[in-house]
């Protein structure tokens, strides 16, 4: 079954192309001038990953994001890519903060979008089990103290109580989950969070960090797990 692109922007030109390019490569779109008309549908029925333009009437970018993750899953986990104006650097840090898994600047190539999206919409397979494997045993769970992951069924846990992440958040708090008490540079994180020469800053990693905590600390206002190393990286506490 084809998967489906929602694209959200209010230039009528850049959604004819990229939706051209992305029909052309298998994909399903579907497009919307708007953010509010955008997330009206996604409640009715939720594409596989968004690509959002920020600057929108009605409802822009930034607030569509926001209301997509306040949502619950499908779309609270739904995959986002947010298009930004060249060179803004607040508009990629508040986006990532907000829980995009990935920005491209404009002007962009399209090959390079859709070798992103495929490279999310891969990563979201895996970790949802897509594939038709058996159901996640026991023993293919990862238990650190309080905090339990199952990778199969992409699902998080802290003291028994779910936290929502997106596919970019678990595979960062996976990877420091791992070893306990060892010490991840951004690069090495940066490495399990994006493939497939997917190319981003590493401070992008700071933000995604910020965005777990804020998650866990809704559950649990003492949660402390992820330590900053400054200069170095985080790493995941030893209970």
């Amino acid at each position: 079954m084809s998967q489906v692109i929602a694209l959200v922007d209010d230039d009528r030109n850049i959604l004819t192309s990229v939706s051209i390019s992305l029909q052309a490569e298998g994909f399903v779109t579907r497009v919307y001038t708007d953010g509010a008309s955008a997330l009206k549908a996604f409640a009715d029925d939720p594409p596989d990953l968004g690509v959002f333009d920020i600057k929108m009437p009605r409802m822009d970018g930034m607030e569509l994001l926001h209301r997509v993750r306040e949502a619950p899953a499908p779309v609270g986990t739904m995959p986002v890519i947010f298009l930004t104006s060249k060179d803004d650097e607040t508009d990629e840090a508040e986006g990532l903060a907000s829980g995009a898994d990935d920005y491209i600047t404009k002007p962009f190539s399209q090959r390079l979008l859709i070798a992103r999206i495929r490279a999310i919409l891969r990563r979201q397979e895996l970790a949802a089990g897509r594939d038709n494997e058996e159901a996640s045993e026991a023993s293919d769970l990862m238990i650190r103290g309080r905090l339990e992951m199952d990778p199969q069924r992409h699902k998080v846990s802290w003291d028994g109580k779910p936290v929502t992440l997106t596919v970019t958040e678990f595979l960062i708090l996976e990877t420091l989950a791992q070893r306990p008490g060892v010490v991840k540079s951004r690069n090495q994180l940066l490495d399990a969070a994006y493939q497939d020469d997917v190319f981003v800053d590493d401070r992008t990693i700071d933000s995604h960090i910020k965005r777990i905590r804020r998650k866990f600390r809704s559950t649990d206002k003492e949660f402390d797990m992820i330590e900053t190393l400054y200069g170095v990286g985080y790493r995941f506490g030893e209970e």
